[in-house]
């Protein structure tokens, strides 16, 4: 095609766009209406503008192969940024939603996708309409990332950077946040029930690897414009996608929706496999002479369907059982996928089915209706025999359907040849995993997500609290450093990074607190950081001395590293080797799991640990070869260090080598396994420790209901047993509250202190206890759970013989906290962390 014939096809384009698009778009905010016809509708929904504005960016795209446009490409290309921008406008305007959200996933809290058209102002309360639609968010940010990639400028301010931040933090937990779907209606009943969507956890999944390590400004952008992700909240998400998929919901077999995160515009499905399996069911099951079907059973835009109520009854969803409408709009999506493939005799199919028989024609171009339904007379004859009778196209008194209206037009201008694939997905997500190589946007800065190969091998240092472990782990041949050695590299524990994570994304001006107290899980800190100009590593959170106890345990604990070891060899999408750091300490390695922790560190100096191959080395050679993130939001001169002034300094909480108390460390005997026998008796605690508290001894604490206070704190203050102490203590905490001062503080404190105590000397049923009593919670209990639900069981929380929750969907971890604490504890506070374990 020579430049003369592009540039008249491409101006047939811009009347068409200008005609069935463009008139359409508020002079004031940019945003289009969701009913073209009623100039007093002033409806807008959200993801209807962002596809009307893809539709626009499209054909200023194609302008761009032209040395003069006459100015279309930027008029064009204006438009989107307006329309973006007036996007961004109504949902800033909700940031107090946001910041809600990001503590409290409900329906209450989640961002409005309705507006006025010309003022931007939220239309229909929570109440009214069902506003929790994650996938419209997760389609927002992935869109701004294309948009801006492609040289457009959306982001203008660091107010608006710290926004897009805080969506980010919306989107992350959509893996086990149930909403209403693409469709607004929730579960498949339509009585107001949400539920996971897959399409939802996908778009999710696509938004997250798009945006993060993105610079929001483009190429003018700086380091306080670069937006980070969770890469264990992507990881969470890419999980539970793929445990639902095919299936797209508790309640649906299959969705159409799962065509938009098979294909364009999320390419979510990184196996290929599971890709066609999901599309194919979709198209086997829904597809029909006039489109998909969004889902079976669906009553919307049927002529039965009673348009007055907005949920149906119960049992109602046989009535529209094999006469559901059938939307074209599917088709153009079936072709876009089948584009993007070069699946050319595929994407002729469609395009011939909508050309030849769906497209209505018009003075502006064609048209592409709403839906096609079964007229009354036909119900029954097509109940009978399912795509037998002739449907006819909706009519909407000259109604408008943007949302397709605007693919209808991506899908001409490829077919055409004026627009390529690549230019409508600069970031290369429809790239096949084995060709990109990555997810989307790469920085050699920021940690980008990118595919890694199989073989991959997991960097490991350890580091020892003291000198004197050093020279112990040394007679065995296993190369330690202390903190003090690996300088000037500092160790944090996982704590420390979440405070200084907490500061990304700060905005007092909108109210916006920045990232949510979330713990950071193993791919992250699997990360070296560099903050302030210093390198920072940090250990699991299994090893944090103030986790769950059961970290305590350490025949567990060398499990739970296995387990981990395998879990980021397995999941490792970044750039670079994930290096994990072990943090030894002397009271972890005394007891008779010495032995077995020593074969641990022996296998990684083998190389070789369960499966996962290891490189053990210095931290300092072992920099070169890791992932290195720069947290480059935290800057000195932006007076962060004022944020919380309970925190203290970002590096207070630091590890640093104990001294040591033994001048004269044991050296090896002549023989290695009497050398390893003297060590592990030094290390092993006495018999007597380990024997387990006789019903007198521990009891269950019956007597002390009739003592009075000063009675228990003279108990108290005996030193009876740990079992036994920790009873007085609950005791105390039940009648007078866990600051109730003791002579060795509030009970609380004193709670804690006898729990770590426990917990070396291995008394778990005082270490049970106490954790019940300090309200202790698995880190990992929301994801496990909702886990176990994708997988279509349901999780049973109580004590036999008394009262049971039954949990079907997923909860948030403040929720799932209450179950085990307000039905277990009751009867036996320990019961409320022992299921806890089960899990």
């Amino acid at each position: 095609m020579d430049e003369d014939d592009r540039r008249n096809c491409l101006d047939v384009y811009y009347h068409r766009v200008k005609k069935q698009i463009l008139q359409y778009q508020s002079g004031s905010i940019g945003l289009f209406p969701l009913h073209t016809a009623n100039v007093n509708n002033e409806e807008s929904h959200v993801r209807d503008n962002i596809y009307c504005a893809m539709g626009v960016w499209a054909l200023a795209l194609a302008y761009r192969h032209m040395d003069d446009s006459k100015g279309r490409a930027y008029e064009l290309q204006q438009s989107v940024v307006k329309c973006m921008r007036g996007i961004l406008f109504c949902y800033m305007r909700q940031a107090d939603k946001v910041e809600q959200f990001k503590k409290n996933q409900s329906a209450y809290h989640s961002l409005h996708v309705k507006f006025n058209v010309n003022t931007g102002d939220t239309i229909a309360s929570e109440l009214e309409w069902a506003h929790l639609q994650i996938d419209a968010v997760s389609l927002y940010l992935l869109t701004l990332v294309q948009m801006t990639a492609s040289g457009l400028q959306i982001i203008y301010t660091n107010d608006e950077v710290n926004f897009v931040q805080n969506l980010v933090y919306y989107i992350e937990r959509a893996y086990r946040t149930p909403d209403y779907g693409t469709w607004e209606r929730g579960s498949k009943e339509n009585v107001g029930h949400k539920e996971l969507n897959a399409s939802s956890i996908g778009m999710a999944k696509a938004a997250l690897e798009a945006i993060n390590g993105f610079n929001v400004y483009g190429m003018q952008g700086t380091s306080s414009s670069v937006i980070y992700v969770d890469p264990d909240a992507h990881n969470r998400n890419y999980t539970i996608m793929h445990s639902m998929l095919p299936v797209a919901s508790s309640s649906k077999v299959t969705d159409a929706s799962l065509l938009m995160i098979t294909g364009f515009p999320a390419f979510a499905v990184g196996d290929e496999s599971l890709c066609q399996q999901a599309k194919d069911m979709a198209v086997e099951k829904l597809e029909g002479s006039y489109g998909l079907k969004r889902f079976m059973r669906d009553g919307y835009k049927t002529v039965v369907e009673d348009k007055n109520r907005r949920y149906y009854e119960k049992r109602e969803l046989q009535i529209f059982d094999r006469i559901e409408s059938e939307w074209p709009i599917f088709f153009i999506y079936l072709a876009l996928d089948a584009l993007f493939k070069n699946d050319k005799e595929t994407a002729q199919k469609y395009i011939r089915k909508l050309q030849e028989d769906l497209l209505l024609n018009n003075e502006s171009g064609d048209l592409i209706p709403h839906y096609y339904y079964v007229p009354k007379i036909y119900l029954e004859a097509e109940r009978k025999k399912p795509h037998s009778q002739v449907r006819l196209p909706s009519d909407e008194d000259g109604d408008l359907f943007l949302w397709g209206q605007s693919l209808l037009i991506i899908m001409n201008l490829i077919d055409d040849g004026l627009l390529d694939v690549n230019e409508i997905d600069p970031i290369g997500r429809h790239l096949s995993h084995s060709a990109k190589n990555r997810y989307g946007h790469s920085s050699y800065r920021y940690s980008s997500f990118r595919v890694v190969d199989s073989d991959l091998v997991v960097q490991v240092s350890l580091i020892t609290e003291s000198r004197n472990l050093q020279t112990t782990l040394a007679t065995f041949g296993i190369e330690t450093q202390t903190p003090q050695q690996i300088e000037p590299i500092q160790i944090w524990p996982p704590s420390e990074l979440v405070k200084a994570y907490k500061r990304l994304g700060v905005n007092r001006k909108l109210g916006l607190s920045g990232r949510p107290l979330r713990p950071i899980g193993s791919l992250g800190t699997s990360k070296i950081y560099r903050i302030l100009g210093r390198t920072v590593v940090t250990y699991p959170k299994l090893l944090d001395e103030t986790d769950f106890y059961m970290a305590l345990d350490m025949s567990l604990l060398i499990d739970e590293i296995k387990t981990n070891l395998a879990f980021v060899r397995n999941n490792w999408n970044m750039k670079g080797r994930p290096t994990l750091c072990l943090l030894l300490r002397e009271k972890n390695l005394r007891g008779k799991q010495f032995q077995e922790t020593l074969e641990l560190l022996a296998s990684f100096k083998r190389g070789f640990c369960g499966g996962v191959k290891i490189k053990l080395g210095r931290l300092q050679t072992l920099v070169s070869t890791a992932v290195i993130d720069h947290l480059d939001f935290l800057q000195a001169d932006r007076g962060v260090s004022d944020l919380d002034e309970t925190e203290g300094g970002l590096d207070e909480g630091r590890v640093k080598e104990k001294e040591g108390t033994d001048s004269n460390p044991p050296t090896p005997g002549s023989s290695e396994g009497h050398t390893m026998t003297r060590h592990i008796r030094a290390m092993t605690v006495t018999a007597e420790d380990e024997v387990l508290p006789t019903d007198e001894e521990d009891g269950n604490g019956r007597d002390l209901v009739t003592k009075s206070r000063e009675g228990l704190l003279a108990e108290l203050q005996n030193k009876p047993n740990v079992d036994r102490q920790m009873l007085v203590l609950q005791e105390l905490m039940k009648r007078e509250g866990e600051d109730f001062q003791t002579p060795e503080g509030t009970v609380k404190d004193v709670v804690d202190s006898l729990y770590q105590k426990a917990a070396y000397d291995r008394k778990w049923s005082a270490v049970r206890r106490g954790a019940g009593l300090l309200k202790k919670l698995v880190d990992s209990l929301a994801p496990g759970i909702t886990t176990i639900l994708v997988s279509g069981k349901v999780v049973t929380i109580g004590v036999f013989g008394h009262e049971e929750k039954v949990i079907y969907e997923p909860l948030t971890p403040a929720a799932i906290q209450k179950n085990p604490l307000l039905i277990c504890s009751p009867h036996d506070v320990r019961e409320a962390v022992l299921q806890q374990e089960v899990q």
